[in-house]
């Protein structure tokens, strides 16, 4: 389990900054017709996101969770800063599972 948390971790990170960083390129692109910066951030965002959904999966399944906690967990690389919430429970949660063990 613990190494199936590193890439996570990882991840949920990058993705969350992709996600903050895709905010700024929808509100150019949509507020000031500045299209450039969205045409690049948005398939590198949804390919980081294809692979964040992987890792929450390898996790979820090595910590044997649910399927609706997993679908929780992936919907966090939604929501602009959520998936670092998200990280540091998730985190804690395996970390308390491994103390246990």
């Amino acid at each position: 389990m613990e190494s199936a948390l590193k890439p996570f971790r990882a991840l949920a990170y990058v993705v969350g900054v992709m996600l903050l960083v895709l905010c700024v390129a929808m509100v150019l692109r949509y507020g000031f017709q500045i299209e450039g910066m969205s045409k690049i951030v948005a398939p590198i965002h949804g390919f980081l996101y294809m692979v964040y959904l992987i890792t929450v999966m390898n996790l979820g399944m090595k910590a044997r969770w649910s399927w609706p906690y997993m679908l929780g967990i992936m919907l966090g690389g939604t929501v602009p800063f959520l998936s670092f919430y998200v990280e540091r429970r998730v985190t804690s949660r395996v970390q308390t599972a491994l103390a246990g063990a």
